[in-house]
């Protein structure tokens, strides 16, 4: 059973490896490594958002969270459970009273011939926490109301907005009180204000409740309504990006934004994007480490480190030398 006590981490993947193998007509067959000895941690309560472009690995990632896949090597918990050695019961009660989960498409969150009520209250009978019809209806108003749908408690998906649909399919995540939520593009198919209506819903039920929340995605701009964005490139995470609220000097509060890089086990990491471009970085990089950073130049140039010191870049500390 539970390997991962209630102190430690509620989401936590360590060298995380996945291939899976792909036929080729009549050959062998090839072998594709979705995920590359991924690390990734969430605390209990924290709001986190995975992005990645297609192909980078997220979904797979978040397939292997849901327990619906297994991970070919490496460490994989979540809310306490081993997802390696479940067995088959473990991990009926894991998806019934564990996690939650929000799907991008309606069809997956939400049984259309229901109303927004039925359907919360659907996702109550199935563990039967809550005893009495008085009981299941008061909890199913509630969720409702904090999701900020209660006008559509008689009302089926199709008479919904998508909007109010995905908050709905909140409520019915969090319905029997998961350890951890997980939600795959929930803003996926709705416009840029729906989404964040949505986001700030999310928001809202990991502050009220304090429910750990992994939002995957390939929108950018959900790393807006979130504390910690994780990016994810090439079946690893490459950087990670705190968002915090800081006073001044003269009492004014400043949002600050500080992207790390994240270092493995091994010493591995991956330069942004946008550094690689801008100093055209290619195949080697020259290194020179300083009392408290590290220098990056291209490799190609015979110029001592000094020479070049207005194209140097130092990368924001992580925690370990900050």
């Amino acid at each position: 059973m539970a390997v991962v006590s209630a102190s430690d981490a509620d989401i936590l993947c360590v060298d995380l490896v996945r291939i899976f193998k792909v036929s080729s007509g009549s050959g062998p067959g090839v072998e594709v490594q979705a995920l590359q000895g991924l690390n990734l941690r969430v605390d209990p309560g924290e709001l986190v958002a995975v992005v990645g472009a297609s192909g980078s690995g997220k979904s797979t990632l978040l397939s292997i969270l849901s327990s619906l896949d297994q991970p070919t090597a490496g460490v994989a918990h979540v809310a306490g459970h081993d997802l390696l050695t479940m067995k088959e019961k473990e991990r009926v009660e894991f998806r019934r009273r564990s996690v939650g989960f929000v799907w991008q498409q309606t069809s997956r969150n939400l049984l259309p011939y229901l109303s927004a009520s039925e359907n919360v209250a659907a996702a109550l009978s199935i563990t039967r926490d809550v005893r009495g019809s008085a009981a299941r209806r008061t909890r199913v108003a509630e969720l409702l109301e904090l999701l900020e749908v209660g006008h559509c408690a008689d009302r089926r998906p199709a008479e919904m907005s998508g909007g109010e649909q995905q908050r709905v399919a909140i409520a019915v995540g969090i319905a029997n009180r998961p350890r951890v939520l997980l939600a795959d593009e929930p803003t996926g198919e709705l416009d840029d204000t729906t989404s964040a209506h949505v986001l700030e819903a999310m928001r809202s039920v990991n502050r009220e409740l304090g429910v750990t929340t992994l939002i995957v995605t390939h929108d950018p701009s959900v790393s807006e309504h979130v504390a910690r964005t994780v990016q994810i490139r090439d079946g690893r995470t490459s950087t990670e990006v705190l968002r915090s609220t800081r006073t001044d000097e003269h009492g004014a509060e400043q949002h600050v934004a500080e992207e790390y890089a994240v270092v493995d086990r091994v010493g591995r990491l991956q330069l942004p994007d946008e550094f690689v471009t801008a100093l055209d970085l290619r195949e080697r990089v020259r290194l020179a480490l300083e009392p408290d950073h590290v220098g990056v130049w291209p490799g190609r140039r015979a110029e001592a480190p000094e020479a070049d010191a207005p194209a140097t870049t130092e990368p924001a500390p992580t925690e370990e030398s900050s």
